[in-house]
């Protein structure tokens, strides 16, 4: 197999490697907004690597493509396949939804690849739902079918939140005076993790805060019972039982008896405190549908690279099609 471009663009940072002979190789990270468009990043990764004429690229892009372009949803870049395929002189460029990328790496996670999050169990064949909760929130499924297995690309992200008890009735109400539409994302993702930590200080009568995702989720674990510390115990709670309920959700909509794979860069750090919230209580909770969301499995990806599994697997596809 000849040398592909792997690239894995958020909006925070666009990592890229190289897919030579069948094994990806070393995988560096830039930061988006270091660059002004995304050749600038590609060159910049490439300009060290003999590669020599590369026979395609894949990349995978946070943001809903259309026509071959991307506009990422959380930075500027404009992302144009047909345009880096001119510039990299490769003749085969895809371009897809990161989530999309993502969920192409489902068949080939080991079992050390995942953690358990709660019971049930898969059913082989059947659909697998993946969310993915980082700068934004990603959302795609993966349906089996060997040579013609296929991805269902979304932005289910920006679908409604619904408040499930009276604590978020009353978040919603400042975010909604905020935002004015609230999607999942505004909750579920590490700026939603923010936004709802305002919120409650603000519902609380605190100073506003301005604390990182990181620093929320530190001081949830400090020790003390101080008002900082309990906002921010209020908050990771909030995100772990909301993230749960559109876990639940998506197992419901896409017939996800495979599972629910939960990814991106915050779930596996906060693995334990997702294993004592509502999460999986909530990914239960279906009133009359309970039955159907119980023997359904969920997982945390422990992969520290998933999406070049998936962008490799394109890359494969593309490389050696199907009869």
């Amino acid at each position: 197999m000849s040398t592909w471009l792997l690239a894995d663009i958020g909006g925070t940072q666009a990592r890229f490697a190289l897919l030579a002979d069948g094994r990806i190789g070393a995988i560096e990270s830039l930061a988006t907004g270091a660059y002004a468009q995304p050749i600038d990043a590609i060159r910049h990764f490439l300009k060290d690597r003999p590669a020599g004429r590369l026979a395609g690229a894949v990349i995978a892009a946070a943001g809903p493509v259309e026509a071959g372009r991307c506009q990422l949803t959380n930075a500027s870049w404009l992302i144009d396949g047909a345009a880096i395929a001119r510039d990299l002189r490769a003749p085969d460029v895809q371009l897809v939804n990161d989530l999309q990328g993502l969920a192409w790496a489902v068949p080939h996670f080991g079992g050390d690849d995942l953690a358990a999050l709660g019971g049930g169990h898969e059913v082989a064949g059947e659909p697998v739902a993946v969310i993915a909760p980082g700068t934004g929130l990603g959302i795609a499924c993966y349906v089996p079918g060997g040579d013609h297995a296929h991805v269902l690309a979304t932005e289910g992200g920006h679908a409604s939140w619904a408040p499930e008890d009276a604590e978020e009735d009353a978040v919603l109400q400042v975010l909604r005076r905020r935002f004015g539409h609230v999607s999942v994302e505004r909750v579920v993702s590490g700026s939603g993790m923010v936004a709802v930590h305002e919120a409650l200080c603000e519902l609380a009568g605190l100073p506003p805060p301005t604390l990182s995702p990181g620093e929320i989720t530190a001081a949830a674990r400090a020790g003390g019972e101080t008002a900082a510390t309990a906002m921010a115990r209020r908050t990771v709670a909030m995100f772990c039982a909301a993230l749960g309920a559109t876990a639940g959700n998506l197992a419901l909509t896409f017939g996800a008896r495979g599972g629910v794979l939960v990814g991106g860069g915050i779930a596996p750090r906060l693995l334990d405190d997702l294993r004592r919230s509502a999460f999986r209580e909530r990914f239960e909770a279906k009133g009359r549908m309970g039955r159907y969301t119980r023997p359904i499995s969920t997982r945390v990806i422990l992969h520290a690279d998933p999406a070049f599994l998936g962008l490799a697997a394109l890359a494969r596809r593309s490389a050696d099609p199907a009869p």
